[in-house]
């Protein structure tokens, strides 16, 4: 594979990030958890805009598989329980 097929599968994504706390360790945590999933380029959590900026190759992963991942790192959206 060369450098332009490389270019082909990177994908950039924006996933929403929830239940960040006030500082930094939370968006830390969430780099460190995405940066190590297959094919993950490159990820940056900013705290400010609650969301994880990632490029990924999109031969080896997907955004339901990272998004699934942030869910169970207890960084994704509530789950409505339902109303009583």
């Amino acid at each position: 594979m060369n450098a332009q097929d490389k270019d082909k599968q990177a994908l950039r994504l924006r996933l929403p990030l929830y239940n960040l706390g006030c500082g930094s360790g939370d968006a830390i945590t969430a780099e460190r958890i995405l940066a190590r999933q297959p094919g993950v380029i490159e990820v940056y959590a900013n705290p400010a805009t609650e969301a994880a900026y990632i490029v990924y190759d999109s031969a080896l992963t997907a955004p339901s598989h990272l998004s699934q991942v942030i869910q169970q790192a207890g960084f994704g959206p509530r789950e409505d329980l339902g109303q009583s």
